[in-house]
Parts: C-alpha cells; structure tokens; sequence
C-alpha cells in the first residue's frame, strides 16, 4: 500500500502554524480542485454556501481590511462603509497579497504577516461549522463563528442590510 504524502504550500504552512498557535483543532483539508468560490468550495464539502466564510479584502479609505463574510450573499460595501465610517473598495491583488502573504482564491483569515482588521459577518453565526480557506485555493479548515472571532480578533458586523 502506498500513501501520497499532504501536499504543502508555505501560506498553508504558515495558516497551520497560526492555527495551532491559537489551540485551534481544525484539520486542513486540501480539496481535488481549486474552490476560488463559496459555490465551488460549498460543493466540494457538500455544505450550504453560508457557511463558507469567504475572506474578502478591501480598503477601508487607505487601510486594508478583511471581511469574512458568509458564502451566501454578498458584501454590500456602501452599507458596510457607513457602519464603518468610511469608504470601502475592493483591493487589488497587489494589496490583497501585501496585507495577507496569500493569493486571491486562498486567503485564509490568520496567517498574514501582521495583523489585518478584520470584520466577520454576523450572518455565519448561523452555522455550527464554518469552512474557510486555508492559504490556497485548494484547502479549507471547519471552524466557528466564535472561532473566526477569537482567532482574528474580529469585530462582528452585518455586512448587508437585513
């Protein structure tokens, strides 16, 4: 009998590595395909789309901030702006991967270089497991809504009107 050895990837690594400095017990789970998407990734768990945390980058006026967000709607960013108090626009790839050390696709809420301000969406307490991306558009870790909080130091946030 052979075994194929885990795969590994240095964001993934440094994901694990944050992960268990916070006592957190989720595996990761490196997935078949790429799920650059709450569709994709909810269907490769076989779970509903809200219960993707999705890790979306912004700028909140000049600062980088990070939304995890539920899979099952959008982020509405004049709303979440003004709760905020100020302006909200989507990051480039540039600023995505200076804020995070990650990639479009695979940015995990933890493992970043320093801390990011991070808002989680009051919506993904609806679920008992959450997935999120783990560094790569590969792999996912289950966690919770109190988790998400506890491990980024969260605020947590509607991020569309109810």
């Amino acid at each position: 009998m052979t075994t194929t050895p885990t795969p590994t990837h240095p964001a993934v690594d440094r994901v694990r590595a944050a992960l268990d400095a916070a006592g957190a017990t989720g595996e990761i789970r490196w997935l078949d395909d790429a799920a650059t998407t709450a569709a994709l990734a909810a269907e490769a768990l076989g779970v509903p789309a809200g219960a993707i945390a999705n890790s979306l980058v912004f700028t909140l006026d000049d600062e980088p901030i990070l939304v995890l967000t539920s899979g099952a709607h959008r982020v509405d960013t004049a709303f979440l702006g003004a709760r905020l108090g100020g302006t909200i626009g989507r990051a480039s790839k540039d600023v995505v991967r200076e804020a995070t050390g990650q990639v479009i696709g695979g940015v995990a809420p933890v493992g970043h270089p320093a801390p990011v301000r991070t808002f989680v969406d009051t919506a993904l307490a609806q679920h008992d497991v959450v997935w999120a991306a783990a560094g790569h558009a590969k792999t996912v870790f289950p966690t919770s809504y109190g988790e998400l909080l506890r491990l980024t130091g969260g605020e947590p946030t509607p991020v569309e009107p109810e």
